[in-house]
């Protein structure tokens, strides 16, 4: 079970996602979200996480979240901040994530939203097909609130769907049970506010997120 903590907004909160165990720490790059963090920013947590003998030990993918930025945009933000891998959050075609290749993901909130894998190899073995999250009228992720678990469950059983919306370290083995995703994501629900992680709810949300297929 892999495990992505996102929202992550300075370096503090990124080595405590490390140290738990995350399998992907996410930064968003939307200066809307409550949770974005500027690029140097986050090419200066990269540069402090590559260095951390847990970083060496587990490599670990870094993913910088957009909403609704072109391509080139994307590709030359992932270089100049050093991350891995793009999680395209806003209404983006199918020419942007092909473009991207390999580098990129995209985040859908139902059905319609489906589109199909870059087609390139993953630039990165945490790399997900999908990443599912909640619909909501106006926000780009980070609500709160669950997402469509029924199709979460028929997505997950023919893709690498990583699962996100409402998971919290009090709901999240059973969600998993039920879904049985590649992995599952964490924003809102292991935080103490807005951009500030909760350390014992980001160790609480990996211990059960890991053990709950009790594999």
């Amino acid at each position: 079970m892999r495990v992505k903590i996102c929202g992550l907004t300075n370096l503090e909160d990124a080595l405590l996602a490390l140290e738990a165990g995350a399998d992907l720490l996410g930064f968003v790059l939307y200066p809307k979200s409550p949770r974005g963090v500027s690029l140097g920013v986050v090419a200066e947590i990269a540069s402090a996480l590559r260095s951390a003998p847990a970083f060496q030990q587990r490599r670990p993918a870094l993913v910088g979240v957009f909403v609704n930025e072109p391509p080139a945009a994307v590709r030359r933000a992932l270089d100049e901040a050093g991350l891995d891998l793009a999680q395209l959050s806003g209404h983006e075609p199918p020419d942007d994530l092909r473009a991207l290749g390999g580098r990129a993901y995209k985040a859908i909130r139902g059905e319609a939203d489906i589109l199909p894998p870059a087609g390139a190899p993953p630039a990165h073995p945490y790399c997900p097909d999908f990443l599912l999250d909640a619909a909501h009228p106006t926000l780009y992720g980070g609500s709160g609130q669950l997402a469509d678990l029924a199709l979460a469950a028929r997505l997950a059983a023919r893709h690498r769907l990583l699962l996100a919306g409402g998971l919290r370290p009090d709901n999240v083995a059973a969600t998993i049970r039920a879904v049985r995703p590649w992995g599952v994501d964490a924003a809102s629900g292991v935080e103490a506010a807005p951009g500030k992680k909760d350390p014992a709810k980001v160790r609480a949300f990996v211990q059960a997120a890991k053990a709950a297929l009790g594999v």
